[in-house]
């Protein structure tokens, strides 16, 4: 018999068989004779990172009960971006590849995502990654040389999957809400089915979990606008602020001074950004490219915060800064930040010029920090964002 056992999908997704039974009893996940399909192992994966993300199963059960929202979507064979976890763990496939952990707990970081324990489980798309380290290793290549190819390769993927991400939003997604299609046709899987892409194989793994993320966004946020117009999840009374610092020319500044000067480079900008933040209440989330994602839970300290990073950099001699900051509801699961806010946030840095601090107008709102003032850019037009947004200059008075 094809499928799973429920053992097999409960290790594949990487949750207990409680987990597991616990989605059957709610009718999220419905197996067919005790057996369970790829596409079950991806709703399971799904309702765990929704969960994490503030969404009660008892809730995403409900929405599905009554047709505001559906997991059937994950059946389509494009959806196998969310990959399941393989049987080994980040230490067990060091020792049998001689690949050193440090760089094999780096193909997780280069995705995107938190730094791995030793005793996490590798998933299947970053195992695809694995056989190419493993190969340069055996060759002799320098570990900077090999971690820098794979940081390059794991930003530019990043890249691409968000473009996708945001025009599978605005061209599958918003058309077929505004259209009033049903929820089983909103992810059009058999467009998603044509559409999916091909690449080399370490190439490959990156760039599927790349969309993983990215999707795992669009969903998200489509999620929490569907539960919303039901009335079954609700925004935070008091949203935080996130915000997008980005550092002009950082990366090919690194390349060109080599990599004794990089890496004091990079540990410089390190101490401003983790110094800068935390004492605003902050914290640096993760890396991207030329610049840093920040949480903070009150916009006013951000502001602050922001300002100080960008005179920070001036003073360090280093490259000037941009920034985005926008606050409202975001959702959190395994280690980042997903969301309309985030977007946002993202958007208005890159638009931003160097040594700018753009708002949006909440944020202005909230932020009545004593010493700084917010001048009126007026309307913008962002890459990605159907409508103008209202954005103002943080500066010091």
């Amino acid at each position: 018999m094809s499928g799973f056992s429920r053992e097999e999908a409960a290790e594949r997704a990487g949750v207990d068989v409680a987990y597991v039974d616990r989605l059957v009893e709610l009718g999220i996940v419905v197996p067919e004779r005790s057996r369970f399909s790829a596409g079950d192992v991806r709703r399971m994966i799904m309702a765990r990172s929704l969960e994490d993300a503030a969404i009660p199963l008892e809730r995403l059960a409900a929405a599905i009960e009554h047709g505001a929202l559906s997991l059937g979507f994950f059946d389509a064979e494009a959806y196998e971006r969310f990959a399941p976890l393989s049987g080994e763990t980040f230490q067990q496939v060091s020792a049998r590849t001689g690949v050193p952990l440090d760089l094999l707990t780096t193909i997780r970081e280069a995705i995107g995502s938190p730094l791995p324990s030793p005793d996490d489980l590798v998933r299947e798309d970053e195992m695809a990654v694995v056989p190419f380290l493993e190969m340069q290793v055996a060759e002799g290549f320098r570990p900077e040389s090999i971690e820098r190819l794979l940081r390059v390769q794991g930003d530019s993927t990043r890249r691409m999957a968000e473009a996708e991400g945001a025009w599978w939003q605005s061209e599958v997604i918003e058309p077929s809400m505004a259209a009033g299609r049903s929820v089983d046709e909103i992810g059009n899987p058999d467009l998603a089915d044509r559409s999916s892409p091909l690449a080399e194989q370490a190439m490959l793994g990156l760039y599927h979990a790349q969309q993983a993320r990215a999707w795992t966004s669009n969903i998200i946020e489509g999620f929490e606008v569907l539960m919303a117009r039901a009335g079954i999840h609700s925004h935070l009374e008091r949203p935080p602020a996130i915000c997008f610092f980005d550092i002009t020319g950082y990366t090919r500044l690194t390349q060109e001074r080599g990599d004794e000067a990089a890496a004091d480079l990079a540990a410089t900008l390190a101490r401003l950004v983790q110094r800068g933040s935390v004492r605003h209440g902050g914290k640096p989330i993760k890396w991207l490219g030329d610049g840093v994602m920040f949480h903070f839970r009150d916009p006013g300290p951000a502001v602050r915060a922001g300002l100080e990073m960008v005179d920070e950099l001036t003073t360090a001699g280093l490259p000037p800064a941009h920034v985005g900051l926008h606050t409202g509801p975001v959702l959190f699961q395994q280690g980042d930040y997903f969301g309309q806010t985030v977007n946002l946030a993202s958007r208005i840095a890159d638009y931003a010029r160097p040594g700018e601090v753009l708002v949006t107008e909440a944020v202005a709102e909230a932020g009545d920090e004593e010493g700084i003032v917010f001048r009126d850019v007026g309307p913008a037009e962002l890459k990605g964002v159907s409508d103008s947004m209202h954005l103002f200059r943080a500066e010091f008075a």
